[in-house]
């Protein structure tokens, strides 16, 4: 079991206690390199010139050094004549300025007279006007002095730093050792990428993530293979990491199941400080000290601190951000990384464990004057929402929820540039957004899609949480998509409807079809395990629209209650047999090799509030419906139409010029 769950504060107070008695939260020792292996490596003294730069006074222009007292008085009116080679020298841009002169005047600023051939004489040059002392000179410590600092201690170093530090007459640099990091994957069940994965495996890639943030944060990763789920191998794998590392970032293993065996093998090797920390995602985590291998060196011999990471893959990224990279930052002397912070409005209502910190991914877009921010998948084994994520929400403990509307901080994970065109769409899955995605990033354009179903997209459009809804909402007393519901969903919103396109529902089983399902008829068959769309989503709207046409009731479909939010989901559900039917898209049961039963052609609209359809954001997105090389892309998928594609349905009055 945990020893205790702790607050954050309280579990970084006994680390950084235990890392100081051992000599260890310092800054990390240092080394010379050369300028050309320096990048991104962080300074660990500052950098001094060495040389003036430049060490000469030098022409900034093509022309000719003079001085400027020989000038005085030169008008357009009264010319100055003055002797190449005497009186005047010629230089190019870099060129040494003679002892004598004092000033450059441009090549274009003067005549050759007095039968001058060249620009380096015999001869004379005219001037019509005067020059100014130290005019287009580059004057010896322009850029820098000699003794002046150029770069201070602590400091990443960026290529122009590297230059800066050439021009001061260094070839090397004293940096921070990169510390390094030993990352020990560790499970029976895994298997390395690329390798077929069976029944009850899982491919490891949380070493993958752990060491590339460490790269990113300055760190030295060095991975080791998968460690089998034996208490014996597991300390055979710490002992040796310990005696080549800094740090080490044992994985998965640190809760408090049967094979969880990370709070263990600190106990035994050395100390465990923190099993259990009141964070989500992220709650079981160890931290402890490693104590020297008895068979170390004499004077060699050292603690090594190990963070024990949890094996869900966003608990795992997380407990690298929270721990590792502040300990990376104090050991080589810089920074914590800034947390660059905007300010934006929740879309949905959140709960929230009181006696946890949470972080809360999100994705952000600007719509209208407002930034919106919506909340992503929660489970701590979705990786893909960090993937996703624009920013995390930190919801402090003793804090339940956050309600919908409510202003938030958000920890920016991208650059605020690219969220400030990001096209926000909401509603229907439809797997042709993800083609549409890829069109649209050579464009300047990023599409964040997310499915709430078609009623929800047109919900979102009515409290400004989106610039557009994928919907393909059948009206069953009219047979018309979409329309009829604008009145009731939208009533006080302008919008344009766009055909996007015509796609092909039906019932998506098992390649070969085994049950022989031919129709939503045997839905009400015992021997059948249906897996349903989410309420409000246009697939459940059809179904729930024929199931009473043919007299079916939905508590006579087993497992009509079990809902997914995509096509894709509900093809994953028959693939895996967690169900034997579905009701879904052509193109997603083609994606997983599935078997296909047509029943209904249906039209996929977006719908657009014309305040967005007229501007720039969008512009590039309704372009793009009318390029042939992205409707044929559109057309090539299984189940799709395209020939409307782009075509204003209603509610009347075509779209804004782009």
């Amino acid at each position: 079991m945990y020893l205790k769950d702790i607050p954050l504060d309280e579990a970084w107070r006994r680390f950084w206690e235990a890392l100081a008695e051992r000599g260890l939260a310092g800054p990390i020792d240092e080394e010379v390199v050369p300028l050309d292996q320096a990048l991104r490596r962080v300074t660990s003294r500052p950098v001094w010139a060495q040389t003036s730069s430049p060490h000469f006074h030098s022409a900034a222009m093509d022309g000719f050094a003079v001085r400027s007292s020989d000038t005085s008085g030169a008008t357009d009116r009264l010319a100055a004549d003055l002797v190449i080679g005497q009186t005047a020298s010629y230089v190019d841009t870099g060129d040494v300025i003679p002892e004598w002169a004092d000033s450059v005047i441009p090549i274009e600023s003067v005549e050759l007279v007095g039968g001058a051939a060249s620009l380096r004489g015999p001869g004379q040059i005219r001037i019509r006007g005067p020059a100014s002392p130290w005019s287009h000179v580059r004057v010896m410590g322009e850029d820098m002095v000699a003794t002046e600092m150029i770069l201070p201690s602590g400091h990443s170093l960026r290529p122009v730093d590297l230059g800066a530090a050439a021009g001061g007459g260094h070839a090397e640099i004293w940096v921070r050792r990169r510390p390094r990091v030993a990352v020990v994957p560790t499970g029976s069940e895994l298997v390395a990428p690329g390798q077929p994965a069976g029944p009850g495996q899982i491919i490891e890639f949380n070493s993958l993530v752990l060491s590339g943030q460490v790269t990113e944060w300055g760190g030295l990763p060095v991975r080791s293979s998968v460690v089998r789920d034996d208490p014996e191998a597991i300390a055979a794998a710490v002992s040796s990491a310990a005696r080549s590392s800094d740090l080490i970032l044992l994985n998965a293993g640190s809760s408090a199941g049967s094979e969880d065996f990370t709070a263990r093998t600190v106990q035994a090797l050395g100390e465990l400080l923190v099993h259990g920390v009141a964070v989500r995602p992220g709650h079981p985590v160890v931290l402890g000290m490693i104590r020297p291998d008895a068979d170390s060196p004499k004077g060699s011999a050292k603690w090594t601190p190990l963070i024990g990471v949890p094996g869900f893959p966003v608990s795992a990224a997380l407990t690298g951000e929270i721990f590792v990279e502040p300990l990376l930052a104090k050991w080589l002397g810089r920074p914590p990384l800034a947390q660059v912070q905007t300010q934006a409005t929740l879309t949905r209502k959140v709960h929230s464990s009181a006696g946890d910190d949470e972080y809360l991914r999100v994705t952000l877009g600007r719509v209208g004057d407002r930034m919106v921010a919506s909340p992503l998948p929660r489970g701590a084994g979705v990786l893909t929402s960090l993937v996703r994520a624009d920013g995390i929400v930190l919801i402090p403990a003793g804090v339940q929820g956050i309600q919908a509307g409510e202003r938030v901080s958000v920890h920016l994970y991208r650059p605020m540039d690219e969220i400030e065109k990001t096209i926000l769409a909401l509603g229907s899955h439809d797997m042709t957004l993800d083609l549409l995605s890829q069109f649209l990033a050579p464009r300047g354009r990023r599409l964040v899609s997310g499915n709430v179903g078609s009623l929800g997209g047109l919900v979102a459009l009515q409290r400004g949480e989106a610039h557009l809804a994928g919907s393909h909402l059948l009206d069953p007393a009219t047979g018309e998509f979409n329309l009829p519901y604008l009145a009731q969903y939208l009533p006080d919103v302008p919008v344009l409807i766009l055909t996007f396109v015509e796609r092909e529902q039906g019932l998506i089983v098992a390649q070969g079809n085994p049950k022989n399902v031919r129709g939503l008829a045997d839905l009400g068959r015992a021997d059948l395990a249906f897996v349903n769309r989410q309420r409000g989503s246009g697939t459940r709207l059809l179904l729930d629209f024929h199931l009473e046409k043919i007299g079916i009731q939905p508590e006579s479909v087993r497992g009509y209650r079990q809902e997914e939010y995509t096509h894709l989901a509900v093809a994953a559900a028959v693939a895996s047999a967690r169900a034997d039917v579905g009701l879904g898209i052509h193109a997603a049961a083609a994606a997983l090799d599935l078997g296909f039963v047509p029943l209904f052609s249906e039209r996929y609209d977006l719908i657009i509030p014309r305040s967005h359809a007229s501007g720039p954001l969008l512009a590039p997105m309704l372009d793009l419906l009318h390029e042939t090389e992205f409707r044929e892309a559109v057309a090539r998928l299984p189940g799709y139409g395209v020939t409307r594609m782009g075509e204003v349905v209603g509610p009347g009055g075509a779209p804004p010029p782009t």
